[in-house]
Formats: structure tokens, sequence, C-alpha cells
């Protein structure tokens, strides 16, 4: 007690009278301090000073010896204090370099043991630290910190050029690079420059050849984790990305982006060389090898070219008559399956494609597109001899057949010939007695539409030709 109430009495500077010294937990060597002359010295002697620091704190004195004996490199003093000798000893490793703890597993070295103790979560795939409100679990405290945002909505970071706001320090720093133009990450085999780290390393599996990510199921690999989880909706069937205009669903969201221009009428990639535009970027590139003349595939039957091979395969079904997709509802079969896609429409009655102006339904986008021109008054084809215009390909096609005499459709039965054939077909119905239009009145039925409806004035007693 009285050791106890000497420190309390005589320790200078002392202001924290809470603090107590237990004179058991004070444990100097003999040689470096003699208690008798501790005792009879006072506080004057430089051994009490010492002591009385000491029995405050065991680690303090160690620190406070730094600051004040070794003054000969104050330059790398930082004149912190510690509670504990333990943090007194770490704070020296990290101002000397010094990393006394390693990794057995991977033999990285560290400064403090926690920062250890935190790594090797990374090998035992602990996460101590789980997020209440989704159950995301996290290996360091501050990750779960950081993840709380998501919940929360907190983006304490904004940009001051934009105003966009970061739930992250380092994702507003990354940010900044698309205003400054920066990009500090460079790939040293072809120069490429890149503003963030992973992005470099990716690209570097370009040169690599690496496809770390597998599919189970087929044992295809990718490049990247994203286009894996693309690839295994082929096996799953999942297509969770819908149009709400005609129901079609995709495996990714851009393709759904780019299907829903087909409804709007959007063509955003437009060719630089005679103007026509496109609703994807790849239509665009197909389309300008027409300009550049790269047309490499050739069908040896009838010469026709091709800018992909998989476009000279269908071509070639034409030659070979083959029909590999079949309608199941009718048994109709078709050389390309997307021309089943369309043909199934019919059964289930589905117009995915409406005139904005009018209402009327389409099956096919390029109806639409044919029919938009009645709105439009657009006619783009012209007979070059008569100067005529129309407003499909088809009809000017037929049409010049006036000019020429052609007539290519010939009645095997009669031989009579025809320049479309549409009227090639009605022509049959004389052979074989068909008469697919009927009266609704009187049950009388006729070959064509044209004659139905001079029939049906007959009981509507219309005359649109009556005399004045």
């Amino acid at each position: 007690m009285v050791l106890q109430e000497g420190l309390k009495s005589f320790c200078p500077g002392e202001n924290k009278p809470e603090i107590k010294v237990n004179p058991t937990e004070v444990s100097l060597p003999v040689e470096e301090m003699d208690l008798k002359s501790f005792m009879t010295d006072g506080p004057g002697n430089v051994a009490f000073r010492e002591y009385c620091v000491a029995s405050q704190n065991s680690s303090h004195i160690e620190h406070k010896k730094i600051q004040t004996e070794e003054k000969s490199n104050e330059s790398n003093h930082c004149r912190k204090t510690f509670m504990q000798r333990a943090s007194l000893a770490g704070q020296q490793r990290i101002q000397s370099g010094e990393r006394a703890y390693k990794c057995k597993k991977c033999r990285k070295t560290f400064s403090r043991s926690s920062s250890l103790a935190v790594h090797q979560r990374i090998h035992t795939g602990e996460k101590p630290y789980e997020c209440n409100q989704c159950g995301k679990t996290f290996s360091q405290k501050s990750h779960l910190a950081l993840h709380h945002r998501i919940h929360t909505g907190e983006k304490p970071y904004e940009c001051r050029q934009c105003g966009k706001a970061f739930s992250r320090r380092s994702h507003l720093a990354i940010h900044h690079r698309v205003h400054t133009g920066e990009k500090p990450y460079e790939c040293k085999q072809c120069g490429k420059t890149f503003r963030q780290s992973f992005e470099l390393a990716v690209h570097h599996r370009v040169h690599t050849g690496e496809k770390p990510y597998e599919c189970k199921q087929c044992g295809k690999t990718f490049t990247y984790n994203s286009k894996l989880a693309v690839h295994q909706k082929v096996h799953t069937g999942e297509k969770p990305y819908k149009c709400k205009q005609c129901g079609k669903a995709f495996r990714q969201s851009f393709k759904l982006a780019e299907h829903q221009r087909i409804h709007t009428g959007e063509k955003l990639y437009e060719c630089k060389q005679c103007g026509k535009t496109f609703c994807q970027s790849s239509s665009l590139a197909v389309h300008q090898r027409i300009h550049s003349e790269d047309k490499r595939h050739e069908c040896k039957q009838c010469g026709k070219v091709f800018t992909h091979n998989y476009n000279l395969a269908v071509h070639q079904r034409v030659h070979t008559g083959e029909k590999l997709y079949e309608c199941k509802q009718c048994g109709k079969t078709f050389s390309q399956s997307s021309s089943l896609a369309v043909h199934q429409r019919i059964h289930t009655g589905e117009n995915p494609y409406e005139c904005k102006q009018c209402g009327n339904t389409f099956r096919q986008s390029f109806e639409l597109a044919v029919h938009q021109r009645v709105h439009t008054g657009e006619k783009p084809y012209e007979c070059k001899q008569c100067g005529k215009t129309f407003s499909r390909a088809s009809h000017l096609v037929i049409h010049q057949r006036v000019h020429t005499g052609e007539k290519p459709y010939e009645c095997k039965q009669c031989g009579k010939t025809f320049r479309q054939s549409s009227s090639f077909a009605v022509h049959q119905r004389v052979h074989t007695g068909e008469k697919p239009y009927e009266c609704k009145h009187c049950g009388k039925a006729f070959t064509r539409k044209h004659n139905l409806g001079v029939h049906q004035r007959v009981h509507t007693g219309s005359k649109p030709h009556e005399f004045k």
C-alpha cells in the first residue's frame, strides 16, 4: 500500500487517478533499478520516472524509450503510444518492413498475426460474418460492411464530374478513368490497354488460349465465367428473358434487347457506304461484305456466292431438296428452322408484328415493313422501261413480264401459261373442280374470291355500277 500511495503521489504528469498500479505486475530486473534507491531518491531520479511509466503500462515504456532516447533517426518515429507490448511490436514491424508471420500453405508473409489469421480463411473457406438480410457470408467484417450497402442503397462516393455515385471508393477511382481516359494496364504482347487489372488478366487468355471455365455436362470450356453461365442454359433450356409483345424468350438479355427493335422498328446500325440501317451490329457486319466483295463461299451448282458458310449450306438445300424441319401439326417440311417457326404461326394464329398506325398485325417483320409503305406512300422499286413504281420488289418482277412477255407458269393439263403463280393456282381449279369460296347465304361455291363477291350482291341488293 505504501508503494501504491507513493506511486500515486509522485508520478510526474499523472492526471488519471483511476489507473491503479499492481506491484505484482512490475517485473523489472534488479540490475536495472534498485528498489531501495528508488524509494530514497524520489521522483527526481530517472529510474523513478521510468518505473512510473512502466507501472502504468509495460509496453508504453518501450515505445517511450524509442521516442526519447533514439534521437539520431527521428524522421522514422511516429510518436504513437500503445496499451500493450504486442501492439507496439506490431507497429515496429510495419515501420521496419519486417514480416514475421508466414502462411504455411502459400508462403505469403504478414507483419501481424491477425492479418495472417484473416488470410488463412482463403484456404479454409471460413466465412464467419453473415448478412442478416440475405444470408451471404464473408471472410472479413469490412467486406460485410461494404455488402450491407447493397441492401441500404448507400452510395457515399460521388463523382464530381457526372454525379454518379458508388458504394466503394475503389469503384469511384476506376470510374474516374472514364473521364480522364486513363488506361493504366497494358498488355505487353499486343499493346492493348485497360482501365482495370482484372480486364487485363482476362484479356491475357486471348494470347494463352486459357479457358478455365468448363461445363460439367458436355466438357466445353470458356474464357469467361459469364459465357459458361449462358452456355449452361442450353442444357437446362432456361430462357429467362421474355418479350412482352410476342412472348418470345431468350437466354441472354442483349438478345431480347435486339429482338425488341423488331417491334419498335429501331435500327441503330447504319452502313456508312450506302446508308442502309440494321437492328443488329452483326447484320451490319454481314452487309458490309457486299461493299468489300468479301464473298468467299460459292455454290458450285449455280455460282451464287455467300458471306457465310452457313448461308451456303442452307442455300444448297434448294438443289438437293432437303427439308430437315417438319411441322408436327400438318407435316409440312422446311429447309430452314426459321421458316418452320414462321409457318407455325399459321396454326397458333400468332401475329407478333403490329402496325402502330392502323393496328394491322403480321406474322413476319418484313411483312410489317412492306405494309408501312401503304401509309408512307413509299414505292422504292421502279421499272426502268416504263417508270412505273412499286412498293414490293416481287410486284416489280411480275410487272416486268409485261414487257418481256415471259409467262413461266404452265399448266401441264392444257398447256396454258401465266405470268403469276397465283393466277396459275386459280386456273388449276378449272381442272380439279375445286371451289373454295362458298356463299354463306345460299351455299353456292366459286373458284375465285372475286366471283363470290359479285354473287353476294344478289343477296345484299348492292348495285355498285348503277347507270344514272
